[in-house]
This record gives structure tokens, C-alpha cells and sequence, in this order.
């Protein structure tokens, strides 16, 4: 038996100084680990391996280790924390992003326009397409919606849904068509 998985034996029998006498022994193996998996991260990653382990490290539990069975189970459960953690940074990027923080408006007051001039209009048709083939059954509500004007309660009894239903799919239909026309014909730039 392996020396670490002595070290998880005691840890498992409530040794208290195990803990810290099992970091210690794993501290170089789970650094390296931590380097490795940051040097495929991009470039400008402030997260140090050093910082990863201790993260790492809490996530497992700290002083209090779960009952591992033996080095392998404690070294992939530590990568899989640290991946967790670069998981975690990446979708908190992500968020920034896309707008975490900013201002919220009702979505209705994101309506699409009446009178909309032809390249947006061209714009709507095109990215309407891409909604038909996507999801269908949101792409005929905008057009019951929009362009027949009906209202979301006509609409639902039109579709046999829900007005709940209706209300969730015209939501995310206009949002989905409302970037997919920003990203076709987007207005013009300000200089």
C-alpha cells in the first residue's frame, strides 16, 4: 500500500493531523496538475497554479477530507475541482460579457417596430428563416404576432398552447430574432 493511501486511511479513522500531513505530501503532484491544466487555458489567465490548488483544496473540503479510497480517487477528484473552478472563471468571463451588471428592461419594451425600413426588413425575414428552421412552432407565433397582429391570448388559442406558453415563446422569439437581425444588419455605427 502506497504511502498516500496510508495517509487517506487516517484521514478516514478521523486522524485530525492527516489532513495536513496529506496536503503536504500532495501539494508538488496537485501543483503540477494545476499548471498543466492552466497552460491549456487562454492567454491572460491571472489565476495561478498556486491559487488553484488552495481553491482545489477548499472545494474538497479542507481540513475535513471525505473518505477517499485511495490516491487515484483523491487526485481525480482534485482535478476534477480545479476543472470545475477554470469552469466557474470562464462562464463568470462569459457573463461580463454579455452584459452581466448591466441595466434589465422589461421586454416589452423591446418591440419590434412597425415601420422598419427594408434592409431591417429583409433582416427580420432572413433571421425569421433561420427561427423556422430552428423552432418552428416560435416562428409561426411571430408571424401570427407580428404580422397578422394578433394578440398572445389569439395566438395561443390559434396553437392550441397555453398563454403562458405564448408569452415564453414570443419572449424568446424576439430576443433570438432581435440579435440575429443585430448581427445581419446591424444600424448604422456611431462615430
Amino acid at each position: 500500500m502506497g504511502e498516500i493511501t496510508l495517509i487517506l486511511g487516517r484521514v478516514r479513522a478521523g486522524d485530525a493531523t492527516a489532513a495536513n500531513e496529506l496536503m503536504a505530501r500532495v501539494y508538488d503532484e496537485l501543483r503540477r496538475l494545476a499548471a498543466a491544466k492552466l497552460a491549456r487555458e487562454r492567454a491572460g489567465q491571472t489565476l495561478q497554479a498556486t491559487a488553484l490548488v488552495h481553491e482545489a483544496w477548499l472545494r474538497l473540503g479542507g481540513d475535513d477530507q471525505p473518505a477517499w479510497q485511495n490516491r487515484r480517487h483523491f487526485l481525480a477528484a482534485a482535478a476534477e475541482a480545479m476543472r470545475r473552478i477554470l469552469i466557474d472563471r470562464a462562464r463568470q468571463r462569459q457573463a461580463a460579457r454579455r452584459g452581466a451588471g448591466a441595466e434589465r428592461l422589461p421586454l416589452d419594451e423591446l418591440e419590434l417596430p412597425q415601420a422598419m425600413p427594408d434592409e431591417r426588413l429583409v433582416a427580420l425575414s432572413e433571421a425569421l428563416d433561420r427561427l423556422a428552421a430552428a423552432a418552428p412552432e416560435k416562428a409561426e407565433l411571430v408571424k401570427l404576432r407580428y404580422f397578422a397582429g394578433l394578440t398572445l391570448e389569439q395566438v395561443a388559442e390559434a396553437q392550441g398552447i397555453s398563454h403562458a406558453a405564448a408569452k415564453r415563446g414570443w419572449t424568446f422569439a424576439r430576443v433570438w430574432l432581435l440579435r440575429e437581425m443585430q448581427e445581419l444588419a446591424p444600424g448604422p455605427e456611431k462615430s
